[in-house]
């Protein structure tokens, strides 16, 4: 169960602008963002970079779910996994390779570039982090420095969203909880 309930009216009100994007976004009201309402602020801030992270850039952005998948299973973050997962899929990624993410290094579903990427999120989501230069001379053969700079800050972002959901133990909501047991 959740650790903390959704903020008070007023707080809501101030929410109303990113609650209403989040849902046409997402097809559902994340409850993660209803957390954040508690700060407003905070709220207005992460949204920005939230997009700036997952919506803009020359990284595919079926690519920066799977790096949110890694990362946020090797954290041990099922909200954030389960979402990563569901916003995949909805971005046209196969069931198949999603349930096969963690197997990204044998796998034939897989390219030689998106393991290298996969790696670098699996490496740097473990504590300490363990991403060698080995890894980034793999990313280099594929990805220029802008690229790589998306990697991280994708696989960056979903380290504050793991540890905001993991710690407050925001409820999965119904969409990507049937969608994660789809997929087992």
């Amino acid at each position: 169960m959740t650790r903390i309930a959704a903020p008070e009216k007023q707080f809501m009100e101030r929410c109303e602008p990113f609650l209403k994007q989040a849902e046409a976004s997402m097809g559902y009201q994340p409850n993660d963002v209803l957390s954040l309402c508690h700060w407003p602020e905070l709220l207005h801030s992460l949204s920005g970079l939230v997009h700036t992270v997952l919506q803009t850039g020359d990284v595919d952005p079926t690519l920066k779910r799977l790096i949110g998948i890694i990362s946020s299973r090797t954290q041990g973050c099922t909200y954030c996994t389960a979402h990563s997962s569901y916003g995949a899929s909805q971005l046209g990624v196969d069931a198949e390779k999603i349930a096969a993410v963690f197997e990204f290094e044998t796998s034939a579903l897989f390219t030689a570039a998106e393991r290298a990427v996969l790696r670098v999120a699996w490496h740097g989501a473990l504590q300490p982090n363990a991403v060698t230069d080995r890894d980034f001379e793999a990313l280099k053969t594929h990805y220029s420095d802008r690229e790589i700079v998306e990697i991280v800050a994708v696989l960056s972002l979903y380290g504050f969203l793991n540890r905001w959901n993991g710690t407050l133990n925001t409820e999965l909501e119904a969409p990507p909880a049937a969608f994660v047991t789809s997929v087992g």
